[in-house]
Parts: C-alpha cells; structure tokens; sequence
C-alpha cells in the first residue's frame, strides 16, 4: 500500500519542529489529524500557535485534549514555582536533563493518539521529536521510540487481529535545527505563526534566553534566515 491518502495522527504543539513534521507527513501524501494538548502548561500561546498551524496546513481534523500534568508538577514548564532556566552556558551539552522536562510527556501524549489512530483506522503516527539541537530529553531518543512503536503493536485490538501495524514516524529526529527550518521553508511553512517560548511575557513575546528560544534563535542564525517571531529582547543571538 503507497502513503498516497492514508490516514496520520500528528502531534502539534504549536513549536516549529511540529510545523514542520506536519509539513513533511503532508508532502508524503497523508490525510493528517492534528492532536494538541493542554496539559497545564505554563501559557496558552502555543495552543493558539497550533490551531493558526493547523489551519494553515489543512489538517483534516484538529483536537485539543485536556490532560492536567501539572496536577504532578516536576517540571519548569508546569510548576510555577520552579524557575525556567535561562541562559545556559552548557545549552544541549550538560549530560543533566534540564528543569523545562516534563515526566513521561511525549509517553501520554504519544498513548492518546495511538488511541485515536486506532479509531480513525490510521496506522501513522508523527511526532516531531528531534535528537540533534535539542535539550537533553529522554523521550526525544530514537530508542525511545522503537520501544513505544512496539509498545503500540502489543496493545492495540488492531495490530492484534491484523488490521495493521503501527508506525511511529520521526521525520526531523537526526535534523539540526536550521535543517529543520530550511524543510519546513521549502514545504511553505510560516513561522511566524509558531511559538517556542517557554516563558513568554504578558504581551506573548518570546524571552530569546529560554533554552527553547535560544535553539530557536540559533537554527534560524544557522540557515541564513530571520525568525519572524517577536522577541522581548533587543540582543538576539
């Protein structure tokens, strides 16, 4: 079977590097279904980010589920009281996973849309995961996610009784970020459209001094491109 008009749930957050994965699935010639998650994350801007994306791109179909992680806490991203790192001189170098982790994030998220790939009878799934100029998350590896693709081909109904397997597809993992960029550009990505920021002001103008600014900033400096987003700060790397 060809990749021509099969089904792809893809996971969107709003940040460039799912842009672009939703970009690259729907050159490959798939139906794409958007899923986005409030999780109590420490803003909503990404959200808003995610459905202009989505639109843009012409997803089939966009959810945004409720998933309350910051009833756990353990993380930058939601847990107001610890502090978003700023700043670092070791950026992506520190062999130390940084506060900005959240436990088991892109486990959950990647559980619930295989729960609606098998629904919908689509056995793709992408996640923009990337490996190579990122922050130190564990579940962004590549074996992490052969272990969940195996995962999703023991427990679901419709790999069981041979309706199909599941793939889980990481287009931009072994990309560096100004990679990523010149993809996404080619494929018509805008990204102004996209937020990365993990601490965006009142007036929802990135930090520039996050560690996802920062990657940001650097790729965009990298392909030869300005980032059309707004940044709060003046001296942008």
């Amino acid at each position: 079977m060809t990749e021509k008009n099969k089904k792809a749930v893809v996971l969107l957050s709003g940040g460039l590097d799912s842009a672009t994965t939703l970009a690259v699935a729907r050159s490959k010639g798939f139906q794409c279904y958007g899923l986005t998650f409030r999780y109590g994350q420490r803003h909503r801007l990404e959200i808003e980010a995610a459905k202009r994306v989505s639109d843009f791109l012409g997803v089939i179909e966009h959810r945004i589920i409720d998933i309350d992680l910051a009833q756990f806490g353990g993380s930058a991203l939601t847990d107001p009281s610890i502090e978003v790192p700023k700043d670092r001189v070791d950026l992506g170098n520190s062999g130390q996973i940084p506060p900005s982790y959240v436990p088991a994030r892109n486990t959950i998220f990647l559980s619930c849309a295989l729960a609606w790939a098998e629904v919908l009878e689509a056995f793709d799934i992408f996640i923009g995961v990337n490996a190579t100029d990122y922050s130190g998350y564990p579940d962004c590896r590549a074996e992490f996610i052969v272990a969940f693709e195996k995962t999703a081909n023991l427990a679901t109904a419709a790999a069981i009784e041979g309706r199909g397997k599941f793939k889980i597809h990481t287009p931009i993992i072994k990309m560096s970020k100004s990679e990523i960029i010149l993809t996404g550009t080619k494929l018509g990505v805008d990204y102004s459209m996209t937020h990365s920021c993990y601490d965006p002001d009142d007036e929802g103008r990135s930090c520039g001094r996050c560690d996802s600014c920062r990657l940001r900033l650097k790729g965009f400096a990298e392909a030869g491109l300005k980032d059309p987003i707004e940044y709060r700060m003046s001296n942008k790397e």
